[in-house]
Parts: structure tokens; C-alpha cells; sequence
């Protein structure tokens, strides 16, 4: 693993030279511990490159078979980055440190929508290969602590809860799955069409579930998940003709806003309480990375080594911790950043900054703790505020 600094790679006030300074007591924080994110916005600048080493199966073949970060997750604290790789690896990343620290394989299964569970040092994964058990892992010893087994399709997306050891399930059998780690048997099943996406409010009593196939979002009570949804927004009349497919759903931390990421040409801000249209998130003529949307595959016959293969997508949105702002990647160049306050012209809403970076930005995620992001296509990019740019 090779990390490569960037242009803007320097100490930016602190004394690891990566943008976060250590506290006596292990936690980090960020130059500014008190700034406005508002302020800090416009100043972050893709920081530093994690380049992985091609392995000995792939050297040689196409570079279309160049690794591809198929996800990205911070852990509870905001100090660790996770991410699920198509080379059946999951590398865990320190942001205080800004290296890697330690990678997991899971050559048999493969893996996917990796994401650190509540519980230090332990891992939630799909898997891609042989069968679709979902598996709990102890990255102490590297052992498997559980087997989720149930779904006998693609799993789509998994959902942690935010306070308990709970987490939600989505997978092209056309069944939402609720599941407690500490035991092997879902305690709860949904039998819905085409839901491939789900997200928890923040409060953890209400969790939505979105299927681009019925172009819906249903919302239930947690308490109550096998009555019937309290609340279904329609989606279709905010649709375009031609919409890409639906990649992400978020809510915000303040629960006001739901978000509902694609990859087409926008990404859509509905009201979290009512479902109405807030804003469309337009990004133009430059679209998302060349991706799958859950639930969409490759045409049979393409090969893993053809140009015309795509990798799935678990999202290239997200809404930044305060809730204020939705950044998103985009295909080549940038990313973009809306501003959820700002006034919309018919609906849409154009970004207020577009943060320079020469390539695609596949998967996207805001740290929960401080002001870093991280973005990932066929390497990592940790993205920190330059400092620099706001005294000058």
C-alpha cells in the first residue's frame, strides 16, 4: 500500500502533518476545533493517495481490472475508515495517522458494503461470491464471530442502526431483513418489490426503505416494522424521463431531510416528514462514475476484463454531519457541493462550490466527527481544509 501526498499535502496547523492533531488522550481533532463548517467548505482540497499495489492475478491483464473501492465507512469515533474493495479485500484506514493500517481478505466470499458495527474492532459484510450470507467479523484475530444466513439473492445495502446493535438488510430477493448481531436468526422480514436501498433516522425509531422499482420510499416505525408503513412517498413526479438508477438514500442528522442519490444528471432533497421535492440537486452534463446502481447488472456476456464492465455503486452522496450540505462526486472531474439552504429556482439547485480534483469520485463519505472526507474510485483520496487558502 502506497500513499501519495498531494498538492496540497501539508501540515495545515498540525503536527502529523496530515491536517488532524493528536490529543493527549487519543482522540483527534481538527485545526479548528470550533469552526463553522460553512466556513471550512470551500477550503477542502483532496489531501492525500492511497494507492494500491496491483496483485500478482491481476498484473498483466487489462486495466480495466484495475481495483475498485466498491464502499466506503467510518467507524462510530470518526478515527478509522473502512472500506470493501473487487479484489475481495477490506482495508482499514487511520485518519488521525493518515496511513493504512491493516487489510482483511475474503477471497472465498468476497465482500462488499463493509461497515464497522458498534461494537471496537468488529466488521459487517456482504458477500459476493459463492452464496449471500452476510458475515460479522473480528478484525483482533480475524475470525468470523457470525453468519447472517437468509437471503438466497444479491444483497443490496446494509443499514447499521445508530444507537443498537441492529441493522437492516436490502437484497434483489425482494426482502428488507432486520437483524441483532448477537444472534444468527433475522427477527424480522419484509417481503417488498424491488427495495434495494434503506437508511435509519437519527433518532433510530424510524427506518425508510426506497425501491426504484415501485418508485417509492416507505417509512416505518421500528417498534412496529410488521404493520404496514406510516408513511409512502411517491417519487415519480419529480422523476425525469430518463433517470438513472437510485444509488443512495440518507437521512440527515437533524431528520429534517431525506436524501436520494442517483447515477443520472441530479440527486434529490425530499422533506423527511411529508416526502414533497425540496430541491433537485442538478450536476449537469457530467452524471455520476461509470456505475451500477443496485439492483442493475452488467449485460451478460461482458466480461470482468472488458472496458464495458461496470462495478456496483453504494453511493457517490452524502449529507455533510450538520446536515447543511449534500457533496457529491461526479464523472471525471470535482466534486460538487450544495448548499440545502440556499434558494432553489423552480426546484433546482445548482452547487455553490465544486472542489477540484482530475477524476472520478465513485464513493463518497463525510467523517462524523470532524471536518475530513473521503472520497474513492481505483484509489482512496482523503480530503481535509487547506488552511492556507482561508489566510490568503
Amino acid at each position: 500500500m502506497s500513499s501519495t501526498p498531494m498538492a496540497v499535502d501539508s501540515p495545515v496547523g498540525s503536527s502529523n502533518g496530515f491536517g488532524l492533531s493528536q490529543k493527549p488522550n487519543g482522540m483527534v481533532n481538527t485545526p479548528l476545533a470550533t469552526a463553522k463548517l460553512t466556513e471550512m467548505m470551500p477550503l477542502y482540497r483532496p489531501t492525500k493517495l492511497f494507492r494500491r499495489e496491483p496483485s500478482a492475478a491481476a498484473l498483466g491483464k487489462a486495466s480495466s481490472l484495475q481495483n475498485s473501492i466498491l464502499s466506503i465507512n467510518f467507524d462510530d469515533l470518526g478515527g478509522l475508515l473502512l472500506t470493501s474493495e473487487s479484489d475481495n479485500s477490506m482495508q482499514i484506514y487511520n485518519v488521525v495517522e493518515g496511513k493504512h493500517e491493516k487489510t482483511h481478505l475474503s477471497q472465498k466470499y468476497g465482500c462488499n458494503h463493509a461497515m464497522f458495527a458498534h461494537a471496537k474492532g468488529c466488521i459487517i459484510h456482504s458477500s459476493t461470491k459463492i452464496n449471500n450470507t452476510i458475515r460479522y467479523l473480528s478484525t483482533h484475530d480475524n475470525s468470523y464471530l457470525r453468519y447472517f444466513e437468509g437471503h438466497d439473492n444479491t444483497v443490496t445495502c446494509l443499514s447499521l442502526h445508530p444507537g443498537q446493535d441492529h441493522f437492516l438488510s436490502c437484497s434483489e430477493d425482494n426482502t428488507v431483513r432486520i437483524w441483532d448481531v448477537s444472534t444468527k436468526n433475522a427477527c424480522g422480514k419484509l417481503l417488498l418489490n424491488g427495495a434495494y436501498l434503506s437508511a435509519w433516522d437519527p433518532s433510530g425509531n424510524v427506518f425508510a426503505v426506497a425501491s426504484p422499482t415501485a418508485q417509492s420510499i416507505l417509512l416505518y416505525d421500528f417498534r412496529n416494522y410488521d404493520k404496514e408503513p406510516f408513511s409512502t412517498f411517491d417519487i415519480l413526479p419529480y422523476m425525469e424521463p430518463a433517470l438513472k438508477g437510485w444509488n443512495k438514500l440518507e437521512f440527515s442528522n437533524d431528520g429534517k431531510n431525506l436524501l436520494l442519490g442517483t447515477t443520472g444528471r441530479s440527486h434529490f432533497l425530499l422533506d423527511a416528514f411529508d416526502g414533497s421535492l425540496k430541491a433537485q440537486l442538478r450536476r449537469e452534463s457530467r452524471g455520476g462514475a461509470r456505475r451500477l446502481a443496485p439492483g442493475e447488472h452488467n449485460p451478460e456476456g461482458v466480461d470482468t476484463s472488458s472496458s464495458d464492465f461496470r462495478q456496483q455503486s453504494t453511493g457517490d452522496c452524502c449529507f455533510s454531519p450538520d446536515g447543511r450540505y449534500v457533496i457529491s462526486g461526479s464523472r471525471w472531474e470535482n466534486v460538487l457541493v450544495w448548499d440545502t439552504l440556499s434558494a432553489t429556482q423552480e426546484k433546482n439547485l445548482t452547487p455553490c462550490h465544486e472542489l477540484e480534483y482530475k477524476g472520478d469520485s465513485a464513493i463518497i463519505a463525510f467523517n462524523p466527527r470532524w471536518n475530513f472526507f473521503a472520497t474513492g474510485d481505483k484509489e482512496v483520496v482523503f480530503w481535509v481544509p487547506d488552511l492556507n487558502l482561508k489566510s490568503s
